[in-house]
């Protein structure tokens, strides 16, 4: 959520970054007409409320100098009935005004292209794509033909995108995850495992949830939603505290599943795990100061750059466009990863700064010399686990058949390929 003090002194900052969006200029005249009538309203308040106190003081000094009260005892009367109007008036104003700012986007940053997805910046590719001697096929067809893999069933007892991994694909799919945690953990990451579950006003704190509603999966009659990211729940553990400023930097590595209607992608990437409604994530998450949130965001990014660099995928970091990235963020970029089957890059995971809109959103401060301050928020998928597999399988497949395993994962698997289920 922004501030609303931005608004009022700079809402051509704001109108300008609505319209980097591709977002209406008009949502934040709305908010400026509501504050106008709230501050207008707060001041006739804040006068009955001090002309109240007074009359208790008058009416006290007519007694003892022998004067008449029939009149400040009138005005005494009536100040209460029309205060009370005021205030409940004053109110309404006050949680309009938080409704409409709710919905608000974050500034873009300055770094940020301008436009839609065709506009998104490469900043740098590694690795070497692979160069196969036989036609490669896509993750789907390669796990089926090992028996790794069962959409089919799993699309008749849940519905389409969820799966079932079988034998030794469930043991590599533990064995990122683990890997991951042990990796963020040495990096001096506090590991936390997440509810799978957040109320809406705590999934509120950290995404403006009437655009995100259709995306993510609701408990029905109870106030529970299951979670599409770690990111939120992390969020949501400081929420309405204050931190100590010795503590921040706080970085959290969090790991969860994560629940994805994916509304608005229907017909695409259907086959195989690439696009689902169910898969896991380890995310890093950080809390910290103001001035620290830019060394915070290189020191994440470079975190996921190290990893995917250990797991041996081709993959490259792009900075996105006004118009590509989400609401929530001031500056994201996307690590994405190389899909021979595809013959190109496709999204494995992100890098944001939120700045102090999620921290305003969920109240979360600390103690700065005798100042409360909103902290930063920053988020990052370090692995998201099934797209991983995806990319290493496609990448790492041999003529026969077989899927070498990164040399960094053996001791998490046990094994150095994945082979046909029924084969030794």
């Amino acid at each position: 959520m922004l501030d609303i003090k931005i608004i009022r002194e700079h809402p051509e900052i704001v109108k300008e970054s609505q319209k980097k969006r591709g977002l209406p200029v008009e949502d934040i005249d709305k908010i400026l007409e509501i504050d106008k009538e709230w501050r207008s309203l707060k001041e006739e308040v804040d006068k009955l409320r001090a002309r109240r106190n007074k009359l208790s003081e008058e009416i006290n000094k007519a007694k003892k100098q022998k004067k008449s009260v029939e009149d400040l005892l009138k005005e005494a009367k009536e100040i209460p009935e029309i205060l009370k109007e005021k205030e409940a008036l004053l109110k309404e104003k006050e949680e309009k005004r938080g409704e409409l700012l709710l919905e608000i986007p974050n500034l873009i940053s300055k770094e940020v292209p301008v436009g839609d997805a065709s506009k998104n910046k490469v900043l740098k590719e590694y690795g070497k794509i692979p160069k196969f001697k036989f036609k490669p096929k896509d993750h789907a067809d390669l796990l089926e033909n090992l028996d790794l893999l069962d959409t089919k069933k799993a699309s008749e007892v849940a519905g389409s995108r969820f799966y079932y991994l079988k034998g030794d694909l469930v043991k590599l799919n533990f064995a990122i995850i683990n890997y991951a945690l042990d990796f963020l953990k040495s990096k001096g990451f506090t590991l936390m495992q997440t509810p799978y579950m957040l109320r809406r006003k705590a999934l509120s704190g950290a995404i403006p949830l009437a655009v995100f509603e259709e995306m993510i999966y609701k408990i029905e009659n109870e106030d529970l939603y299951l979670i599409g990211t770690a990111e939120h729940a992390l969020n949501a553990y400081y929420s309405n505290e204050t931190i100590s400023a010795k503590e921040l930097p706080i970085r959290f590595a969090g790991i969860s599943p994560c629940f994805r209607k994916e509304a608005g992608a229907h017909g695409k990437d259907t086959k195989g795990i690439f696009r689902i409604h169910q898969f896991e994530k380890v995310e890093q998450f950080v809390f910290c100061r103001p001035e620290d949130s830019k060394k915070e965001f290189e020191l994440i990014l470079n975190n996921s750059i190290e990893l995917y660099k250990k797991l041996e995928i081709p993959f490259r970091t792009v900075l996105l466009s006004s118009q590509d990235m989400g609401r929530v963020p001031t500056k994201t970029v996307d690590l994405e990863g190389w899909f021979p089957s595809q013959n190109s890059y496709r999204e494995l995971g992100s890098c944001s700064n939120c700045l102090d809109y999620q921290a305003r959103r969920s109240n979360i401060r600390f103690q700065d010399k005798g100042e409360l301050r909103f902290v930063h928020t920053l988020n990052n998928t370090a692995i998201a686990t099934e797209r991983m597999m995806v990319c290493i399988c496609e990448n790492n497949q041999q003529a026969d058949g077989t899927i070498k395993i990164p040399k960094v994962l053996w001791p998490y698997t046990g094994f150095k390929e994945l082979k046909a289920r029924n084969k030794k």
